[in-house]
């Protein structure tokens, strides 16, 4: 087992063929969308890439490469530019960039507050917003208030932009098929069309997941997570929550209905405390960003605040809290690393906090809970995109149909739905 190296994990890594999926492209003309969607991929994942290494990574020739990134800027979705610095002798193969000019929208929902981002593609955030409320909004009262928020960031964003779609993130069982959010405690709905909602106020294509599937997706993509194929993800935030996500063979794990990935409910001791849904000894249970709040004697702080406290206190109270708190988090870890034998375990949240006030008793309790083989090669280290992550992730649902189809995908106006 590895420690992640100090300091933040770097967002944007040098091009490799282990962060695109598919890797290879066809040389033969029915593979031709294929080909498109694949050189479109690229240019998202890297935020800018050469034309020499869309050649090399899709293994297609130069002048099949020449022609598609002709075809995609033709069409409004990617830009040729001449690179910063030349890095070589001769003339510098030319950068290729998303169009700044296309955004997807992303909405997340919360108990008492909402936030709204448009999110560029190469996953750069253009511009957000926040409301707070009073109550508690039923789906449909929730979705137009998506729409107010939606014409008050239109004002933030430049003239021209063109949506691919609105993605919304959810702390609860969503079926990502039907466009149901199935049972979200910390909002209190149950079997919610939302999707169908999101669409009627937005006037726009609508899509939801988990929250924590999508953080997971986003450091996969564009974070702490590129680079690796298989990769397990948790998150700890408030109101008692945690989730995660795994990702195997590149691709995020959903199971038969898709509701995989709640890890949180996973069953870790004999003591009774109950999580949200109701389950007890669980992960979510016993590992308490509350119970470290109180310990403390604070009223509220970020994951930052919350690290250096626990970092520096000396309080008896706060060690033990932390201690044990730190041990149970280590044999969740453990059953998830001797279940999966992943390459990274990647912590945010709260759960960033704990292991950055101790790791050496984190990383010896994950040591000691897991199997020689499957602890060997796997590194622990915090996710690098913070909050960033959730909207990254819900606009990628956005991003996915015209990452697939390409020139294909019409794209809407801003000005056609403010």
């Amino acid at each position: 087992m590895e420690k992640d190296p100090r300091g933040t994990p770097e967002t944007t890594v040098a091009t490799s063929d282990a962060n695109v999926i598919p890797l290879r492209g066809a040389n033969r003309e029915d593979g031709h969308i294929q080909n498109l969607s694949l050189m479109l991929r690229l240019v998202h994942r890297n935020g800018a890439i050469s034309r020499a290494d869309l050649t090399r990574i899709s293994g297609l020739n130069r002048s099949t490469v020449s022609a598609l990134v002709a075809e995609l800027g033709s069409a409004g979705l990617v830009i040729e530019q001449e690179p910063a610095a030349a890095t070589s002798v001769g003339r510098p193969s030319l950068m290729v960039t998303p169009h700044p000019h296309i955004a997807a929208l992303a909405f997340s929902p919360r108990r008492r507050a909402a936030t709204m981002s448009a999110v560029g593609m190469g996953g750069t955030i253009i511009a957000s917003v926040s409301h707070t409320f009073k109550g508690l909004p039923d789906p449909y009262e929730m979705a137009v208030i998506a729409r107010d928020m939606q014409s008050d960031l239109s004002k933030r964003l430049p003239a021209g932009l063109r949506l691919a779609g609105i993605g919304a993130d959810l702390p609860g069982q969503v079926n990502i098929d039907s466009g149901y959010v199935t049972y979200c405690e910390q909002l209190d709905w149950v079997d919610a069309p939302f999707v169908e909602f999101l669409q009627r106020t937005t006037g726009l294509p609508a899509y939801i997941d988990n929250n924590a599937n999508l953080a997971c997706a986003a450091e996969r993509d564009f974070g702490a997570g590129r680079g690796f194929e298989d990769t397990v993800y948790l998150y700890g935030g408030e109101g008692g929550v945690i989730g995660g996500g795994v990702v195997i063979g590149g691709r995020l794990l959903r199971g038969s209905a898709g509701y995989a990935g709640e890890l949180g409910h996973m069953r870790i001791s004999d003591i009774r405390n109950e999580d949200t849904s109701g389950l007890r000894g669980t992960l979510e249970a016993l590992v308490r960003r509350e119970d470290l709040i109180s310990a403390l004697r604070i009223q509220s702080a970020d994951d930052d605040e919350l690290n250096k406290l626990l970092s520096t206190s000396k309080n008896p109270r706060v060690l033990k809290v932390m201690q044990q708190q730190i041990e149970y988090l280590a044999v969740g870890i453990s059953n998830l690393v001797n279940i999966f034998n992943p390459q990274a375990v990647l912590l945010a949240g709260f759960l960033s906090a704990l292991y950055e006030a101790d790791d050496y008793r984190l990383l010896s309790q994950i040591r000691a809970g897991s199997i020689t083989g499957a602890r060997e090669r796997v590194m622990i280290r915090t996710a690098s995109l913070g909050g960033a992550g959730l909207a990254v992730g819900a606009a990628e649902l956005a991003f996915a149909r015209l990452l697939r189809e390409t020139t294909a995908f019409e794209l809407v106006d801003l000005e056609a739905v403010i």
